[in-house]
């Protein structure tokens, strides 16, 4: 995901008005949803409202990490509580499993019984009212992604995305069961909503699990990290570079080569001004920078030596 490079104050400030939208929007729709689903008794009226209380809880947690993500580093935790986003992002996916699990129970043992929806016109309402919030609450985190890169409220927003499908299918569904005569419409998209879940549920926790594995920054992020550090005219390379995020925390360390006849306050000198430079574009980020003179060679066969390394990423 690649983010506007912003301070990290205002990261902090923007998803977490980013989460308690979200957790408006699904208190608003549970209340909702509670009352459609008691008045029409669908099953893809049920999965909707298991959803939609799912997505309350999730975004309540998510609050809760974004705001953890944000503390400041301390003597424990000296790179900064960032992945507090990841482990937000994993409870979402854990909550979300269960509830593709027993809207597919649910769905499945409706299917050898005998089953009636009512008030079909409940139903309809409601989930138009939903796909209108939920698109509202969609822009505005995407705009919120876009500029912070946040991996809670990106898997927040993977819930809301899916609701643009679930209420739709369960307006289909009430319209084939109630207006067209269609056995078992509603029952089937109560599996087919309890399959789209699960497939969000893969999605977001693959995403969580990235990030607490330290994946590298994207390739566009990477290579223009590279032509901004190698712009400086006393820099004759750069390798061993890694990259790691934690939350809207980013940090990065590198080998920097100088001519040997440098002296180490000189070269001091020369990597504070690579650093002010890459501060500009990479603001709030982190950086490791350590000095080898040219030619020299540490032991281990990094594939990302030398300034070759921006066609190799």
């Amino acid at each position: 995901m690649n983010a506007a490079w912003i301070s990290l104050e205002q990261r902090a400030k923007m998803t977490l008005r980013a989460a308690l939208a979200s957790v408006g929007v699904a208190a608003i729709l549970l209340a909702l949803k509670a009352l459609a689903s008691w008045q029409t008794g669908s099953v893809a009226m049920l999965g909707s409202l298991a959803d939609t209380a799912l997505d309350l809880v999730a975004s309540l947690v998510t609050v809760m990490g974004v705001r953890w993500a944000a503390v400041p580093a301390d003597r424990e935790h000296r790179f900064g509580h960032g992945k507090a986003e990841a482990l937000a992002a994993l409870f979402q996916v854990t909550l979300i499993g269960f509830a593709a699990l027993g809207l597919a129970w649910e769905s499945v043992h409706r299917l050898s019984g005998e089953h009636e929806t009512q008030s079909p016109e409940a139903g309809i309402a409601v989930s138009v009212v939903a796909i209108v919030l939920s698109l509202a609450l969609v822009i505005y985190q995407k705009r919120v992604i876009a500029r912070t890169g946040s991996l809670a409220i990106g898997a927040d927003n993977l819930h809301y995305q899916s609701d643009f499908f679930l209420n739709g299918a369960v307006i289909v569904a009430l319209v084939l069961d109630q207006y067209l005569g269609v056995g078992g419409a509603d029952t089937l998209f109560g599996l087919g909503i309890a399959g789209w879940l699960a497939w969000n549920a893969w999605s977001s926790a693959s995403d969580a699990l990235d990030h607490l594995m330290d994946k590298e920054w994207s390739v566009k992020d990477r290579q223009h990290f590279l032509e901004v550090a190698s712009r400086h005219p006393q820099l004759h390379g750069i390798h061993d570079m890694r990259t790691r995020s934690s939350g809207t925390h980013r940090f990065v360390q590198f080998h920097a080569t100088f001519d040997p006849n440098m002296s180490i306050k000189d070269a001091h000198v020369v990597m504070d001004e690579i650093e002010a430079e890459l501060m500009k574009e990479f603001p709030g980020v982190e950086i490791l920078i350590h000095p080898d003179p040219v030619g020299h060679v540490e032991p281990g066969n990094d594939p990302l030596r030398g300034m070759e390394a921006r066609k190799l990423l």
